[in-house]
């Protein structure tokens, strides 16, 4: 008998633990302070290290002033490090090491290098969104799906709907920066860093530096943040590689100057939408030119449309086509990738089609969504492939029933909000779990926004392991959604990052965060997921859509500081 059909499953009923709340093991640990994570880590002898990088992606080292850096308090050495030709590799640059982290950062300070800016240094957002908007009306670079004839539906359409929207490069700003411990003994490289892809890590070391994997020792510590940063090892290759110049074990710690401007980001895009309606308020007609940017002929981790990307496949008439900018710039996953944006995009312009419409949000949505029970995957007319986490089969079914669930716990028409206030409903399916939320909000007339009530609800399956951890993930992406959506953007001009810590990237305050937040889950029969990312894609447009209904004030740019919200 095979084992899966040998174990005699315990029926729910008689769970003691699945289901309970626990709270987490290291929760008095982690606000008393206790020492556990990466930066918290001690050894005999240990060294403090840090590392300074071109400012410009791509560059190189030329000279530097190691003489009189080896000579500055607490030094113990200073040297360059060439670095690897490719941009996943090690990134060139000057390592200080000395006897405390201040020491290292300190003789930073008086450190002067020539660099050798390279090619990346003539690329520019600004310039590119400038080709983007010039562009946007020609053929795309690649054609991700193409059902029907879009041109022909528009041209008959009863009426037609266009909008621009635009989205920054974010950076991931880890509440502790990236660091890493590393050291080179007997010709074992240990190491203890707060990865979130250990095995990555290891085996970068390996194609780095030559250092057999089985030489490679790698202790996993908790970690402060991640959210995809970690899941890039150039932390980790650049202590490995001081390490390995060092008679003792190292400690290599980012500044958050460093970590603003050598991140692995989540790429920007620009969307530009058409869409046509039929005399009864119906879409009949989509088309996107999506810009994107990438290295090699490949997007960022993010940053590839999937051709099955909902609405795709609901409308006969559909083309997504997808332009992608070639830049030195490293890019990398964000939380939800790649859903995080097209989500924020594509239910904002469903809600524009919807106002256009004179209809309400819900009964658009659920008429847009129809009544079949499953959406098979497909690559649709134009020869895609779809992205990463595309060319699923879609649960039609399932975000129905979720979508009336939310709305009727959200009360959705129930009540005239006044002018100044407004809510907003969105929806998205990533990572297998199904999640609709509704945001209400007050603008002020100068434009100050308090999110008043957030409701989301979630379809992760049949059994909530733990629902204090699932509250948990919910809340926490809630939040994550609204402090990018409010403040957060990366601006690269000259191949360089203009921001560099909190006074310019601003993080999001308490009298920031929504006043209530309330978690719904609807218990299904389908197998539990993970809920880490899929509460986070609907934030966006859930807000954003609560704006327009509270003001008239339609978001088409990220972040809200690029936004007017006044109104009179």
């Amino acid at each position: 008998m095979p084992p899966k059909e040998a174990v005699k499953l315990k029926a729910p009923a008689d769970y003691r633990l699945l289901g309970r709340r626990v709270t987490g093991v290291d929760n008095r640990k982690v606000v008393t302070g206790a020492g556990l994570f990466g930066i918290d880590m001690k050894l005999p002898g240990l060294l403090y290290a840090t590392y300074v990088k071109c400012p410009v992606f791509g560059g190189k080292v030329r000279s530097a002033n190691l003489d009189e850096i080896k000579q500055r308090p607490g030094v113990k050495d200073a040297f360059i490090l060439a670095g690897t030709p490719d941009v996943k590799g090690l990134v060139p640059g000057v390592a200080i090491v000395a006897d405390s982290t201040w020491a290292a950062f300190s003789a930073r300070n008086r450190l002067k290098v020539e660099w050798d800016e390279g090619a990346t240094a003539s690329q520019s957002w600004s310039n590119y969104v400038k080709e983007a908007r010039a562009n946007a009306a020609k053929p795309g670079g690649r054609v991700l799906r193409r059902d029907g004839d879009a041109d022909a539906a528009l041209a008959s359409s009863a009426r037609v709907v266009q909008a621009e929207y635009l989205y920054p490069f974010i950076s991931h700003t880890n509440l502790e920066p990236q660091n890493t411990t590393a050291h080179w003994k007997d010709g074992v490289m240990e190491i203890w860093s707060p990865s979130q892809n250990p095995a990555a890590g290891a085996a970068i070391i390996t194609r780095v530096l030559g250092i057999p994997a089985e030489k490679v020792v790698f202790h996993l510590t908790r970690s402060g943040g991640g959210f995809g940063r970690r899941l890039s090892a150039d932390f980790v290759i650049e202590a490995a590689a001081i390490a390995q110049k060092v008679a003792a074990p190292v400690k290599l710690t980012w500044t958050r100057e460093d970590d603003v401007q050598h991140d692995h980001y989540r790429p920007g895009g620009l969307h530009f939408l058409k869409a046509g309606l039929d005399a009864r308020g119906r879409v009949v007609a989509w088309k996107n030119h999506f810009f994107t940017f990438g290295q090699g002929g490949n997007p960022g981790s993010g940053g590839s449309l999937s051709p099955d990307e909902f609405p795709g496949r609901w409308i006969p008439h559909y083309t997504a086509e997808q332009t992608m900018f070639e830049t030195g710039w490293p890019m990398g996953p964000w939380r939800a990738p790649g859903s995080c944006v097209f989500s924020w995009v594509i239910h904002s312009f469903i809600d524009e089609l919807a106002h256009a419409a004179g209809r309400d949000r819900v009964e658009f949505l659920l008429e847009l969504l129809g009544d079949r029970d499953e959406m098979p995957a497909g690559g649709g007319g134009g020869g895609g492939k779809a992205g990463k986490g595309g060319g699923a089969s879609y649960n039609v079914a399932r975000m129905r029933n979720l979508l009336k669930f939310t709305a009727a716990k959200a009360g959705w028409g129930t009540r005239k909000f006044p002018r100044g206030q407004g809510a907003g409903i969105a929806f998205h399916h990533c990572h297998r779990g199904y999640v609709v939320q509704v945001a209400e909000v007050t603008v002020t007339k100068d434009g100050k926004l308090q999110v008043d009530r957030f409701v989301s609800g979630c379809d992760v399956g049949a059994q909530i392991i733990n629902p204090s951890g699932a509250e948990n993930q919910v809340e926490g992406c809630v939040v994550d959604g609204l402090a990018v959506l409010r403040s957060q953007e990366i601006t690269i001009e000259g191949g360089r990052v203009v921001q560099g810590n909190f006074n310019n990237y601003p993080l999001m305050g308490f009298s920031e965060a929504p006043a209530r937040i309330e978690t719904h889950f609807l218990p299904t029969d389908y197998p539990t997921t993970g809920l880490g990312e899929p509460p986070l894609p609907p934030v966006a447009p859930a807000i954003c859509n609560a704006i327009f209904a509270a003001t008239g004030v339609r978001v088409r740019q990220l972040p809200l500081t690029r936004v007017d919200l006044r109104w009179s």
